[in-house]
């Protein structure tokens, strides 16, 4: 026992050696040209002082004695370090914002002191008197230590204080006016917004940024962070006139009325145009490759045939247009500082019948910070999504999708709830399931399933039945943990979710890679419950889970050792048409194999034969087949019991026992050939 022990303890520990070597390894794969963003300097000599410990890693690979004990410290140290680089670099390989960075000031900084010391500490718990290192090795660590506690005191913000306060001021007041065109200077200098190519790409990165929330931006950060933006942009112009003429040559004029007599033309920024059309964007919409387009623009585009994006060429993964609420928002701002009409809204669609169908405030109301307006949102779109099938359409095609997933994790049940339910009416439309898959909606339904009240765990399990149907969902919804919650429901739901349950698993079941995942979850033992419940209220859900299962090894193996054989053969003998043929279909996976003659006279001791002989005539065609497959197996396995018994006991020794056991042997081979002419 103790030689057991030591040597789990000698295999933990050598876990914890590689570990290390590979958080190391890891951290100096990260290319030091990503680290180019606001805060390049302090990232890149933090991942050089880590880099300086890979000997460390390499001397105690190399150890065959216990390792140090506050080993463990110096792995979760390196491990934060190596999150905190690598998303520091994902944020300058996508061009993050500049503006949002700096914004970001005091997040990063707390960060970055927090692994600083979170680093020095596991570094000064070591005790190098119990590792057999080199000396060289001490030295390097013990200065990337003293290295490490001096940037953990030093101040090596790169923004000032003061500048850093102005520039939240301007942030946290959009609307202020007279601003000093010094700060402006500084803030224009120190951000390197001072060509149009700075300002071209800080506007890219904040177009990238409402790409990635779906048009969705409930604290209005980054319609802040643009009128920020526009602040330095007029600041710069005032500096270089024609700034903006370089690179925006079409026009829009201060009158709507483009006949009206004006003199100074206004450029229309790159951003709010139409990639398609070229013209200032109405209803700016998302396709599934992040694009925006016009949307009367982008329908054309979609109706005439085509399935890619027009910019990056890419096939669509399914037509849902979502619609971009916060860069239509910055557009109608431009407009309106620049003298122009604000586009108009869009209206709701007709399908809409409801007078509270203005499905743009309910929209906004989804993405609200506020619990009550996400609650009654919510709310609304389920019933609206109940109503028709128009509706349906018409509320998927304007982009409630990927914010009722948002709420699929809300801390209010009950707008869980609702969220759940009302993306449940939704995929009632087939052509809206694509578009629910695509969205990811699923991890949020199954959390759902796993967290949210009974109503809501049911509608919940409904949604994956109704996705489901489509086959290649199948294997998705399967990989997401789904099956374990649908049966945790069916153990402990109501009458009403345990249907909904059965039912789903039923469907998922279907695709073999999934049958596995449900006999491990237990299903089979909760199904023979079913099956043996007196009401009897699902066992016509039970016996169909049970035949699918069958069929999967593991599944043919848990009912068995669930001792399923008499509950069979009295459904194959008293239940209905279509319990009968699963009853029946049960038993021929059963009877296969190198178990098969064992359940073959389990099945003949309780009274089988007589059941599947009236099934192979009056069953359904299904119940036929499988009757007749079993009356086969059962006469092969009464001649070769037969003959096993001749041969111990002689046949002159049988006497009435073998005529009848022949008599039973022929009349099944006569019924098996008359099941087959009726079949």
């Amino acid at each position: 026992m103790e030689e057991e022990e030591e040597e789990k303890r000698q295999q933990e520990e050598d876990e914890e050696r590689k570990e290390l070597a590979a958080l190391l390894q890891e951290t100096a794969a990260i290319p030091p040209m990503y680290f180019r963003n606001w805060y390049g300097k302090q990232l890149q000599a933090l991942s050089r002082r880590i880099k300086l410990l890979h000997p460390l890693a390499d001397d105690l690979l190399e150890l065959d004695q216990p390792t140090h004990p506050h080993l463990q410290p110096l792995l979760s140290a390196l491990h934060h370090a190596n999150l905190f680089l690598r998303s520091a670099s994902a944020s300058s390989a996508s061009h993050a914002s500049k503006i949002f960075l700096a914004l970001d000031r005091d997040h990063f900084l707390k960060r970055h002191q927090q692994v600083l010391s979170h680093l020095v500490d596991s570094l000064a718990a070591l005790s190098f008197d119990q590792l057999r290192i080199s000396h060289e090795v001490r030295e390097q660590v013990d200065l990337v230590h003293s290295q490490l506690k001096r940037a953990l005191h030093q101040n090596s913000d790169t923004l000032s204080e003061d500048l850093h306060h102005h520039l939240l001021s301007i942030y946290n007041n959009p609307y202020q006016s007279n601003l000093d065109p010094q700060i402006l200077h500084a803030l224009a200098n120190q951000l390197h917004l001072v060509t149009i190519s700075d300002l071209k790409q800080e506007s890219l990165a904040m177009h990238d940024m409402v790409v990635s929330t779906g048009g969705n931006d409930p604290d209005e950060t980054i319609e802040k962070m643009s009128m920020l933006l526009k602040k330095i942009k007029d600041f710069v112009q005032t500096q270089n006139p024609v700034i903006d003429t370089v690179s925006s040559p079409k026009f829009l004029f201060p009158d709507a009325n483009m006949n009206s007599p004006v003199s100074i033309p206004i450029p229309i920024p790159d951003e709010f145009r139409c990639p398609i059309s070229l013209e200032l964007m109405q209803d700016p919409v998302i396709v599934s490759t992040g694009q925006t387009y016009e949307r009367i623009c982008i329908e054309k585009w979609l109706a005439s045939g085509h399935d890619t994006c027009p910019i990056t060429q890419q096939r669509l993964a399914h037509r849902s247009l979502t619609t971009n609420y916060v860069l239509r928002s910055l557009i109608t701002q431009w407009c309106e500082a620049n003298g122009l009409d604000p586009p108009k809204r869009p209206s709701p669609p007709a399908s809409l019948s409801s007078p509270r169908a203005d499905l743009d405030a309910l929209l906004v109301k989804l993405s609200s910070s506020d619990p009550e307006d996400q609650h009654s949102a919510a709310g609304e779109i389920r019933l609206l999504a109940k109503r028709n099938a128009a509706n349906r359409l018409a509320i998927a095609q304007t982009g409630a999708v990927p914010l009722l997933k948002d709420l699929l994790f809300s801390s209010d049940l009950r707008t869980q709830e609702h969220a759940v339910t009302a993306l449940l009416n939704l995929s009632i439309c087939e052509e809206n399931k694509t578009g629910i898959m695509a969205s990811g909606c699923v991890p949020g339904v199954v959390h759902v399933l796993k967290t949210g009240n009974m109503e809501a765990r049911e509608n919940a399990a409904a949604t994956l039945f109704s996705l489901s149907i489509v086959d290649e969902y199948k294997v998705t919804i399967g990989a997401t943990g789904a099956i374990p919650a649908l049966v945790s429901l069916l153990s402990e739901g109501t009458h009403r979710g345990k249907k909904d349950a059965a039912t789903a698993l039923f469907n998922l079941c279907i695709y073999q890679g999934n049958k596995g995942k449900a006999v491990r979850a237990g299903v089979v033992p909760l199904v023979m419950g079913l099956v043996t419940d007196p009401v009897g209220s699902m066992i016509d859900e039970a016996m169909a889970i049970l035949a699918i299962l069958a069929s999967h090894p593991e599944g043919k193996m848990a009912i068995g050792t669930a001792e399923a054989v008499p509950v069979l053969v009295d459904t194959v003998r008293s239940g209905s048409p279509r319990n009968r043929e699963n009853a029946a279909a049960v038993l021929v996976h059963l009877c296969n194999g190198e178990e098969g003659e064992r359940f073959l006279g389990w099945a003949d001791e309780c009274g089988l034969l007589g059941p599947i002989r009236e099934l192979a005539v009056n069953g359904t065609d299904r119940g036929k087949r499988k009757a007749v497959i079993l009356l086969e197996k059962m006469s092969r396995f009464l001649v070769q019991k037969q003959e096993e018994s001749s041969q111990e006991t002689g046949a002159g020794r049988l006497g009435l026992g073998f005529g009848r056991g022949t008599g039973l042997v022929q009349e099944l081979v006569e019924q098996l050939s008359q099941a087959h002419e009726d079949i």
